[in-house]
């Protein structure tokens, strides 16, 4: 029988863990799929000669390497246990002497022609009035790519196995990073075991991103890099962190070609048969693109895995993918949806092809003036998604005065064909299942690193 919680002593919340008790936790037993099977332990029965406090990129880049250092994040990661403890910023945009670079630190030049890489250059080169709308080619194009991987090489990190990466207090961030969990494909268990927690990610951002004048009616500029992104990885645990765009925030961005020149990708991407991984605590704000689950409608490789948790995390103020899913059996409950004065919303939960969405007890915040019902789900050629249990409160009426809604019959009284209100499975793996009621105290009090506490209602 599934029980869920009542309100009961929502403003009384525990101490939080020492940073010594949250380097050694391991995932709770059936704390959602990345409970399945061996479970999720991270790094805890790391020696002690193998628990490493970092600082800077360079240190980090050596903790991942049993304490080898290197100017770039080895490709094969050691998977020996390990913890890594980060105190303070980390800024990964930064030379070998943890010196800042900006994007013009990376110019690079057409290996061809010897041609510089510059936006003025770019810009001239493959303006849709003169150049036409086709894909970029020559000398500026290849510069791009090559400047690009010059960026990648600096801020691309990739942990191993057996590992947990965890903050140091309430101020531990890692700005610019693209924290790459990539397995190899075919290959089971070539990346498992890891855990992410108590850190904020901030600031991840394309110098370069690559120009598609056919993508959309306009074109768009699409960027590179996820904050985390999972690939063929398993047993992945991500709890308690903040991802945040604040010097790079999209409304600071220029437009260029008449769109914006959009530098940030995703903030959390699991894909290429990525599986068993729990997402909970977390505080996702202020970015379009969230969390795409499944990277491609042909992907046999998916088929069975991309099993997700996602609970008690808050989405505030964001564009879309909260997340998009394909093919996965995805539980989301008890997360709190702020959807109030968002420029560009699209939807929050994706219905994509073969994806088997399990929602219950989920709080949306809603500005009614400016976002339908309707919309909070979006259809990307998938047919089923389980939802009950939601509650809309509106701005500014108090979470007191929110009322159920059925977020499937409100799609489908707008759009055709129908989402069909049933999924093929029931989850088993979840603790602490609250009625929705609950959820805007207990996600503002709890979610983020330690002691972060956000706004409850709109900001």
């Amino acid at each position: 029988m599934r029980v869920v919680l009542t309100a009961f002593a929502l403003w009384i919340v525990a101490a939080a863990a020492t940073a010594a008790e949250l380097e050694r936790e391991t995932l709770a037993p059936d704390d959602g799929w990345a409970a399945f099977g061996a479970g999720t332990s991270g790094g805890s029965l790391a020696a002690d000669d193998h628990v490493y406090t970092v600082t800077t990129r360079r240190e980090f880049i050596a903790a991942l390497n049993d304490g080898v250092p290197a100017s770039t994040s080895p490709a094969n990661p050691s998977n020996v246990p390990k913890i890594i403890r980060v105190e303070g910023t980390i800024d990964f945009n930064v030379d070998d002497n943890n010196q800042p670079l900006a994007c013009e630190s990376y110019f690079r030049p057409d290996p061809t022609t010897g041609v510089l890489f510059s936006y003025e250059a770019f810009a001239a080169a493959f303006d849709p009035n003169t150049w036409g709308r086709v894909n970029p080619s020559g000398p500026q194009e290849r510069a791009r790519v090559a400047s690009a991987a010059a960026q990648q090489a600096r801020v691309r990190i990739r942990p191993g196995s057996n590992t947990t990466i965890v903050g140091v207090g309430k101020d531990a961030t890692l700005k610019g990073i693209w924290m790459d969990i990539r397995g190899t494909a075919n290959v089971p268990n070539s990346r498992t075991n890891i855990i992410v927690r108590n850190l904020s990610f901030v600031d991840t951002y394309d110098c370069f991103p690559q120009w598609a004048p056919t993508d959309g009616a306009q074109g768009s500029w699409n960027a590179l890099y996820d904050s985390i992104s999972l690939r063929d990885s398993n047993n992945v645990w991500v709890d308690h962190n903040r991802f945040e765009d604040v010097a790079t925030a999209d409304d600071s961005l220029p437009a260029k070609f008449g769109v914006l020149f959009q530098v940030h990708d995703g903030l959390l991407d699991i894909t290429n048969a990525s599986d068993l991984v729990t997402v909970s605590w977390n505080v996702f704000r202020d970015h379009d693109k969230v969390m795409l689950i499944g990277s491609s409608d042909n992907a046999p490789a998916d088929v069975g895995k991309l099993r997700v948790t996602l609970h008690h995390n808050l989405f505030d103020d964001l564009g879309q993918r909260g997340p998009r899913v394909r093919f996965g059996q995805v539980h989301i409950y008890n997360n709190y949806y702020k959807i109030c004065s968002t420029p560009g919303y699209a939807y929050s939960l994706g219905v994509g092809i073969q994806s088997q969405i399990y929602a219950e007890e989920n709080f949306f915040l809603v500005d009614p003036g400016a976002i339908a019902l309707a919309r909070i789900i979006g259809r990307f050629n998938g047919t089923n998604i389980f939802e009950a249990g939601s509650l809309v409160g509106s701005v500014p009426r108090p979470a007191s005065q929110a009322r159920y809604v059925d977020l499937v019959a409100e799609y489908n009284a707008v759009n055709n064909p129908d989402l069909v209100p049933t999924v093929g499975w029931a989850p088993a793996l979840f603790r602490n299942l609250h009625n929705a009621h609950a959820v805007p105290p207990r996600v503002t009090l709890q979610a983020g690193p330690a002691s972060s506490v956000s706004a409850l209602g709109c900001r």
